[in-house]
Parts: C-alpha cells; structure tokens; sequence
C-alpha cells in the first residue's frame, strides 16, 4: 500500500479551537492534501473503522504525486469516549505528525456547550451541563488527551499551536505547521477563506432545520411569503442571546481540574501552562 495515499500527519484537535479553519487554510496550498471529509473519524469511531484501510485510503485517492497528506479527526482526543484510536493508527500509519490546537480550556469547554446546546443535545444552564456532561471537562484536559500520544510516538511528534495566536498571527501559525509537516516552502494565509462561524452555534436547530432553514428555495419563499418581524419572532426563540456565564462555584472547580492537568504538560512545553497564563502565551 503506497504511504503517499496515506496521511502522514493529523490535526487532533481540540474540539471548538478553529480546527475547521487550520484544515482550510492547508487544504488551500498547492503541496498538501487534505481529506474531505475534514474529519472522518476513521481510527476512532467503530462505524467509521469498519469501512475498512482501501475506504480510507480512497481518501487520499486524488493528492498528487509528492503532496503531503494529512486529516483533522478532532474525535482523535476525545477521551475517554474513543479509547481505540491511537491502537489503530499506529497500526497503519509509520512516524505520525500531529498537531493540537490549545485553547483556554475554559473558553473551549463553552464553546463546546453553546455547540451541543445548538444541536439539541444539550438544554440545560451550562453549570448544570458541566456536571451532568462529563465531556465538556475532558475534552478541555489537555493532559489527558495529549500523554498517550506523548507516551506512544514521542514528545516531538505533536506540535501545539495556540488558539489565541492562530487568531492574532495566522501566518506564523500555518508556517509552524508547515515547517513541522516537512514543507519546504513558506505557506501563505488565505484571507478570502471563510472562518469558524462563531454566531451559527448559537441557533438552535430542530428536526428539519437543515431543509427548512439553510435551503436556498425555502429561504426565498419565507422572504417572499412571512412578513420579516414574524421571521425576527421566531429566530429570537431560537437564539442562545448572550454567551453562557458560569458561575464563581464552578469556575474555581474547572480551574483547579484544568490548572492540575495542565501541569502535566510542563516537562513537553518546557514552561508551565496555567489556565491564569493561558492567553498570555507565545
């Protein structure tokens, strides 16, 4: 089986840390491929896994000869949830790269929430969804999902980029990427590329959402047909209007899980990461 129909390097995560809009930027230079799907899930969800090697390797089926080949699967650290993942990969795939993508945890774990409160997973107050959501806490310990993949393929094969830098200088970030990928061409930022849509996840879908809402020809027959303050009416209802607060209570409990996992990264990132120290980092 051909390594070059293969990805030799992944984008992790973390989940609601403009992983989409890394994987755009890459997908847009002319000596890397990207999977699309961006994320197929392939090493970490049994469905997915069971499509077997020659349907994941179709994915890849059309990157040019010498490209460079990579995925973003933000399920690929989502612990405990998807334990199979890294027991898989390196089954297929020799000397993997992964990038991971660190945002204030607190932060991420938020936008996390207003995501499955979009969805219709979540309907509860975010301070009663940290408690009856496990999830929304793991996805955002670092730590946790990060040292297998330390333990297994070693400290050099993961690269972190940070959320707050990608946003304030994306070239530098893309570049770290590329450098760490094995391009020997500086890459260039795509400003006409759409990003993360932030204000999306606050819209609450329902069953036929999709149809009703984002078809083109139901958007022109609502416009056409209901008067505009009974379409203002109804969006009100289904927007999340102000970002979820959490309280002081739970904000000193996430603090003390994500500073103690955090920790655990220092000996990696030569330095110590606090959720007090978080943004501040270069």
């Amino acid at each position: 089986m051909p390594e070059s129909k293969l990805p030799s390097f992944f984008i992790i995560g973390s989940m609601k840390s403009a992983t989409s809009t890394l994987h755009n930027q890459l997908a847009a230079q002319s000596n890397i491929f990207m999977s699309s799907p961006k994320e197929p899930n392939f090493f970490s969800d049994d469905a997915m896994y069971a499509q077997g090697i020659d349907w994941y390797q179709g994915l890849f089926r059309n990157a040019l000869e010498g490209a460079i080949c990579g995925e973003s699967s933000t399920h690929y650290t989502k612990l405990p949830d998807y334990p199979k993942t890294i027991d898989r990969l390196k089954l297929l795939i020799s000397q993997p790269r992964f990038v991971y993508v660190m945002r204030h945890p607190i932060d991420r774990l938020v936008s996390h929430y207003m995501h499955q409160w979009s969805e219709g997973v979540i309907s509860c107050d975010i301070n009663q969804a940290i408690d009856r959501f496990p999830e929304l806490v793991n996805y955002s310990c670092y730590g946790m999902q990060l040292r297998p993949y330390l333990k297994i393929f070693g400290q050099d094969a993961v690269l972190p980029i940070f959320f707050d830098r990608l946003k304030t200088d994306p070239e530098a970030s893309l570049n770290l990427v590329g450098q760490f990928i094995g391009c020997t061409e500086p890459l260039q930022w795509r400003y006409d590329l759409p990003s993360d849509n932030v204000s999306k996840q606050r819209i609450r879908k329902f069953p036929g959402y999709r149809y009703l809402i984002e078809s083109g020809l139901m958007t022109n027959l609502r416009r056409a047909l209901v008067p505009q303050v009974v379409r203002e009416s109804i969006k009100g209802r289904l927007r999340m209007e102000q970002r979820p607060q959490i309280n002081a209570q739970q904000r000193e409990k996430l603090l003390k899980i994500f500073n103690h996992d955090l920790q655990t990264l220092t000996d990696w990132l030569g330095f110590r990461l606090s959720c007090e120290n978080f943004n501040s980092t270069e």
